[in-house]
């Protein structure tokens, strides 16, 4: 199931004028709840709902309420109480104990399809949006503004405007996919290519090797690079990646995929292999890290390598999850990206393994 807006966006987008549909968002939460006030879900005629405001436990009764935006055209506040015994999400035995208030606004051509065409071409242009949704009574009419890629994700609701003229919105922004650029088509980077794609996120794979990185062992990848890795004028692609794994298992292919990675626009770029490897991957690329830096101006005619890496470089790759199978490496290596881009401290929530 599609959870990530864009990929809402444009499931919705194919059949906007086929069926009716809503956008039902969460404007505000009380205590726990399974999801976070942005968070988004689409409705349509046929019964079915993509993307989830909770654990699968309110989706059903949600649809239903969603019905009256089709007859009335207009926005829709709808709330459940966990901590009330009375109220239907104490009666479904949800159990969070939170409250969860969630927006419901038709969506056609009438009111604009509430600028989501709009939205979606834009963060499918790699740009992130701020979107403004109106929830006074009445038809939707909602707004975007385009603002800086890569912040983080902030929500917040506008107070209640002293003009009562003007109604209140909820505002929130909304970031593209995270894109991840894999360097290696081997057995080992198909499970990471396909959790992350499970996770929304787009991911390119390049591997200039015959034999490897072939269309059926990726059918998720969003493209598939086969050019040689020796010539940064023919990867102009990497100006719109936010993460990089290096996994070719060859020295001298990590560390053209190393060099290539110092161009590029991603944040975090992570290289497979024990640190003794990667010094042999360094000295191939003549690079060294930042760390040494200080140690090859005091020494440098003991050092060749004089160009500094650029961007940090996570290595050895991954957090300490444990395992040795493909899946586990895989888990364990984007798991440290997502802490690293949702800006976590990746730590046992429950502490039970302090």
């Amino acid at each position: 199931m599609a959870n990530h807006t864009q990929q809402l966006l444009n499931t919705w987008y194919a059949q906007r004028d086929e069926l009716d549909w809503v956008l039902a968002t969460i404007i505000g939460t009380e205590g726990s709840s399974y999801r976070k006030p942005g968070a988004m879900m689409m409705i349509n005629s046929l019964g079915h709902y993509h993307g989830l405001l909770s654990g699968g436990c309110l989706e059903s009764d949600i649809m239903r309420q969603s019905r009256q935006c089709w007859e009335s055209g207009n926005n829709r506040i709808i709330q459940y109480d966990m901590r009330e015994e009375e109220d239907i999400a104490w009666q479904l035995g949800i159990g969070c104990g939170g409250l969860v208030r969630i927006l419901l606004q038709p969506v056609n051509a009438k009111n604009s399809y509430l600028q989501l065409s709009e939205l979606r071409q834009l963060i499918n242009q790699n740009q992130a949006c701020k979107y403004i949704q109106s929830i006074g009574e009445g038809s939707p009419k909602n707004s975007l503004l385009v603002t800086e890629r890569n912040t983080a994700f902030a929500v917040q609701q506008a107070a209640q405007s002293g003009d009562k003229e003007k109604p209140r919105v909820f505002e929130h922004i909304i970031q593209p996919s995270l894109k991840l650029a894999i360097f290696g088509g081997g057995i080992d980077a198909i499970p990471v290519a396909k959790i992350a794609h499970n996770l929304g996120w787009h991911v390119s794979i390049a591997d200039p090797r015959t034999g490897y990185a072939r269309q059926a062992q990726f059918p998720d990848a969003k493209q598939i690079i086969k050019t040689s890795l020796e010539s940064p004028s023919e990867h102009a692609w990497l100006l719109n990646i936010d993460a990089i794994v290096i996994m070719t298992h060859n020295v001298t292919l990590d560390a053209q995929a190393l060099a290539l990675a110092q161009n590029s626009s991603a944040r975090y770029v992570g290289m497979l292999g024990p640190l003794h490897r990667t010094d042999r991957v360094l000295k191939e690329a003549g690079f060294i890290s930042s760390e040494l830096a200080s140690n090859v101006e005091a020494k440098p005619k003991q050092q060749k390598r004089t160009s500094v890496l650029t961007k940090p470089l996570a290595n050895p790759i991954g957090l300490r999850l444990g395992g040795e199978l493909p899946e586990s490496i895989a888990l364990s290596i984007l798991s440290e990206i997502h802490a690293f881009i949702e800006q976590a401290d990746a730590k046992s929530i429950s502490n039970i393994l302090n």
